[in-house]
C-alpha cells in the first residue's frame, strides 16, 4: 500500500486528476450552455433586424399610397358627379333657348298673362287658417323662432 499511497500523492498523479476534473467541469458547462442556448442565431437576428427596418421604412410610404388612392377615388367620383351636373345644366340651357318653354316658365313663375287675358290668383282657404306654430322652424322668420324659444323656456320654469 505504500506504493499506492505514494502514487496517489505524486505530482504527476495530482496533475492528471486535476486535468480530468477540469475537463469534466468544462464538458458539463458546455452541455449546460448548449441546453440553455437559444435557437436564435446571429443570422436569424440579423434577418429579423433587416425585416423590422424594412417594415418601419416602408410603413409611411405605403400609408401615403393608400390614402392617395382613396383621395383619387373620391376625386374621380366628384368628377363624375360634376360631369352629370354639367350635362343637366346644358339640357336646361337648351330648354331655355326654346321660346315656348321660356314663355311657359315666365307665366308659371311670375304670373304673367298675355295681353287680352285675365289673370287669377286662387287663394287656398285652408292655407289662411294655418297658424305660425304649424309651420316648420325653417319656414318661419327667425324672430318667430326666437320668441317661441323664449315662450317655451318660460313655460318650462313654471
Amino acid at each position: 500500500m505504500a506504493v499506492k499511497d505514494r502514487d496517489r500523492f505524486s505530482t504527476a498523479t495530482r496533475i492528471r486528476l486535476l486535468g480530468e476534473q477540469t475537463a469534466a467541469r468544462v464538458y458539463r458547462s458546455q452541455t449546460k450552455r448548449q441546453a440553455r442556448r437559444s435557437r436564435l442565431t446571429g443570422r436569424a437576428a440579423l434577418l429579423a433586424l433587416v425585416l423590422c427596418t424594412l417594415v418601419v421604412a416602408l410603413a409611411y410610404p405605403i400609408r401615403e399610397y393608400v390614402s392617395q388612392r382613396a383621395e383619387i377615388a373620391d376625386l374621380q367620383r366628384e368628377k363624375a358627379q360634376a360631369a352629370e351636373r354639367v350635362e343637366k345644366l346644358r339640357d336646361l340651357k337648351a330648354r331655355w333657348q326654346d321660346d315656348t318653354y321660356a314663355e311657359q316658365q315666365i307665366r308659371q313663375r311670375l304670373h304673367y298673362v298675355m295681353p287680352g287675358e285675365t289673370g287669377f290668383v286662387v287663394v287656398d282657404p285652408g292655407a289662411a287658417k294655418q297658424s305660425h306654430t304649424d309651420l316648420g322652424a325653417a319656414d318661419r322668420p327667425w324672430y318667430a323662432n326666437v320668441w317661441d324659444g323664449v315662450d317655451k323656456s318660460d313655460a318650462s320654469d313654471r
